[in-house]
């Protein structure tokens, strides 16, 4: 629960301080927002434990390479944060989504469990979901100024395809999805107790303990049966219904005993020579689309369909063409995001403090001038951070 916690939340609130000292030094203005340097080492915090997660054999020259991007990434979030003010973007709606995926993949019953989670982990819930909510404005406002704006022609995926094959290159896979039904166990019954030895106890009590096992016995492998017989009438039944036109995943979530049930079956991606020979043998040989017979497995009967049919080589273009049209769309998306964040702070008031540095400065910025106003709502700024740090909202 733990790690599924850190990892989903991004960047967690974690005080640069010492108890009982909060020194709250401005790092940078940008328009009415201020950066503090306690943000600052936060990130640089942050960081760390990405480079270290990512590469950890690397992870010193990694932190050398960003570590001069750190404030700029700062100054580029906040500067997209405030252009989502500007569009209306709240991120609200989609934040209850997240949270509550979040809450369904820690198999938490309510909210109220997640923020526990969060809490019993020494992380501020509320600074949790702000986090995230920040990440979703700045993800909308990319998407919809920058994203929204390009455009990948057939030549460019025609090119990629042709300068990247030998990447493409694959071994023959199939996607399976599956119902699994198992038959119902059958209930425990209490073994048959051994008669008391007393002076009364003849010389056939032990024989009839012996028959009582016996018949407990009997009596279970007959249940034991009747649920396998039983488990292999609804297999069929139900790929009868998936013969006459029924959805193979509807099926699956509402019968399937499986954990994939969930996903309506999906098992995921194969490659030749990771199933048993059996199972690989019958659907190695199938289409995509195809369904199996009914297969018997130690867990009971199950029914699989493959879903998808990959050949070992290299992929046609039509197959990969939404692969190549993602790496495209990220490949163009670095430059234009940077060119937009640039005209971003041109039309922005943006000061650094003498020490530090925005590797992603204009030289077309405009420094800012000091104004009474500028001045009461930095420092309305700074002491509301403050209040913050200190557990005070």
């Amino acid at each position: 629960m733990k790690r599924m916690l850190l990892i989903l939340i991004g960047m967690s609130f974690v005080p640069a301080f010492a108890a009982g000292q909060v020194v709250e030094e401005i790092v940078a203005r940008v328009n009415s927002q201020i950066i503090t340097r306690s943000e600052f080492l936060r990130s640089k915090d942050q960081l760390k434990d990405d480079v270290k997660q990512q590469d950890p054999n690397n992870a010193d020259k990694l932190f050398s390479e960003r570590e001069k991007d750190i404030l700029r990434d700062l100054i580029d979030q906040q500067l997209l944060l405030e252009k989502g003010k500007d569009l209306g973007i709240t991120g609200d709606t989609d934040l209850i989504k997240r949270l509550d995926q979040m809450r369904k993949d820690m198999k938490l019953e309510t909210m109220e469990e997640l923020e526990k989670a969060a809490t019993a982990q020494g992380i501020s819930y509320e600074d949790f979901k702000q986090n995230m909510r920040n990440q979703i404005v700045t993800q909308k406002v990319i998407g919809e100024e920058v994203g929204s704006h390009l455009s990948i022609t057939t030549d460019e995926q025609q090119k990629f395809y042709g300068e990247h094959k030998n990447e493409m290159e694959q071994p023959e896979s199939i996607k399976l999805s599956e119902i699994l039904i198992a038959p119902e166990k059958p209930a425990d019954k209490p073994t048959a107790a051994k008669p008391a030895e007393n002076n009364t106890g003849g010389p056939n009590d032990g024989g009839d303990s012996a028959k009582n096992q016996a018949t407990d016995d009997a009596a279970k492998q007959a249940e034991e049966t009747a649920a396998l017989a039983a488990a292999e009438t609804k297999a069929n039944e139900l790929l009868k219904q998936i013969r006459a036109g029924a959805s193979f995943e509807d099926v699956a979530k509402k019968n399937s005993s499986g954990p994939s049930a969930a996903q309506g079956g999906d098992l995921g991606v194969f490659k030749r020579g990771t199933l048993a020979k059996e199972l690989e043998d019958k659907t190695f040989a199938m289409k995509a689309g195809e369904v199996t017979d009914v297969i018997r497995t130690k867990q009971g009967y199950v029914i699989l369909k493959v879903t998808d049919h990959q050949m070992a080589g290299i992929p046609p273009l039509k197959d990969v063409g939404p692969k190549i049209q993602d790496a495209l769309y990220y490949e163009k998306l670095q430059p234009a995001l940077r060119a937009y964040l640039t005209k971003l702070r041109e039309e922005a008031y943006i000061d650094i403090k003498e020490g530090y540095a925005d590797s992603g400065a204009s030289p077309n910025q405009t420094k800012p001038i000091e104004t009474t106003a500028a001045k009461e709502t930095e420092a309305k700024n700074l002491k509301k951070k403050k209040k913050k740090v200190l557990g005070i909202l």
